[in-house]
C-alpha cells in the first residue's frame, strides 16, 4: 500500500491581488506552493506527489521543484475549470500508476503550514477507517438568523456539535474513483464551495475526523500572508 499526496494548485487566486498565482507568490524569496510540497517530501510515510498545476505554470513548477529537491514529485496533472475538476483529474490520473487500495492525500497547495502529526493521524485513520479528514473544535458560538427578523436571532447550534474541516484529507483511490465517476454523472457535490469531503457526504458516505492544527490556514488574504509570515519567524 502506498500514500500518495495530491496537492491542488489549479486555481487563480484573484482575491490576493497579485498578477499571478498566489501559490507561486514568494515568501522570503520561497513560492508558497514550495513550502506546502517540502512538508510531504519530509513526511516519511509519503511516498510520492502528484500536483495540479495552474495552466501555464507547469515548467515554473518543474523548474522549483529541481531547485528545492522535490524528489518525489511523480506527476504535474492540469487543472480543471472549478476545484472539485482539479480535483477530479488528479485522482483520475493516479488512478493510472496507482493501486486501489493505495491512500490519497488531498490537500491544498495553499496550506503551506501542515503539520507533521496531522498528516501522520490523517494517514492512520484512514488506515483503519478507509477515510480521515483533519478537523478542529468549533470555538466560537453560532447563532441562527429569525427568517422573519434578520437583526435578531431567538436561537443557536451549540458550538459542541460542530466541528471545522479543511484538508490535508485522506481517502482509499478507489473509493476516490468511485466517487468522483458518479458526482460528474450525476452532478452531486461539484459546484461551488463543494470539496471532496462535502461531495463524499452527499454521496452518502460517513467521514471520520482526525487531527487538526490552528496553524494550518489557507492563504486567501493579505492579512493571511502577513500570518504566514509571523508564523515562519517564529519558529
Amino acid at each position: 500500500m502506498s500514500n500518495i499526496a495530491l496537492i491542488i494548485a489549479g486555481g487563480v487566486g484573484s482575491r490576493m491581488g497579485y498578477e499571478i498565482p498566489k501559490q507561486f507568490i514568494k515568501v522570503y524569496d520561497k513560492p508558497v506552493l514550495l513550502y506546502t510540497l517540502e512538508n510531504f517530501q519530509k513526511h516519511e510515510m509519503v511516498d510520492s506527489i502528484v500536483c495540479v498545476c495552474v495552466e501555464g505554470w507547469e515548467e515554473e513548477l518543474k523548474r522549483y521543484a529541481d531547485f528545492y529537491g522535490i524528489t518525489k514529485l511523480r506527476q504535474l496533472v492540469s487543472g480543471g475549470r472549478t476545484g472539485q475538476e482539479s480535483i477530479r483529474n488528479g485522482v483520475f490520473a493516479i488512478k493510472e500508476f496507482a493501486n486501489a487500495d493505495d491512500i490519497v492525500i488531498i490537500h491544498d497547495g495553499i496550506r503551506p503550514m501542515v503539520d507533521s502529526h496531522v498528516l501522520t493521524d490523517v494517514l492512520n485513520v484512514c488506515k483503519e477507517k478507509g477515510n480521515a479528514v483533519t478537523s478542529l473544535p468549533y470555538n466560537e458560538q453560532i447563532f441562527l438568523v429569525d427568517q422573519d427578523n434578520p437583526s435578531t436571532t431567538t436561537s443557536y447550534i451549540p458550538r459542541e456539535t460542530l466541528r471545522r474541516v479543511s484538508t490535508p484529507q485522506a481517502y482509499k483511490l478507489d473509493k476516490l474513483v468511485w466517487a468522483y465517476t458518479k458526482a460528474f454523472e450525476e452532478e452531486i457535490g461539484i459546484y461551488g464551495s463543494s470539496y471532496t469531503n462535502t461531495m463524499m457526504v452527499e454521496l452518502g458516505e460517513r467521514l471520520h475526523f482526525a487531527a487538526g492544527s490552528d496553524k494550518n490556514i489557507k492563504l486567501t488574504t493579505q492579512d493571511d500572508l502577513e500570518l504566514f509570515k509571523g508564523y515562519l519567524n517564529s519558529k
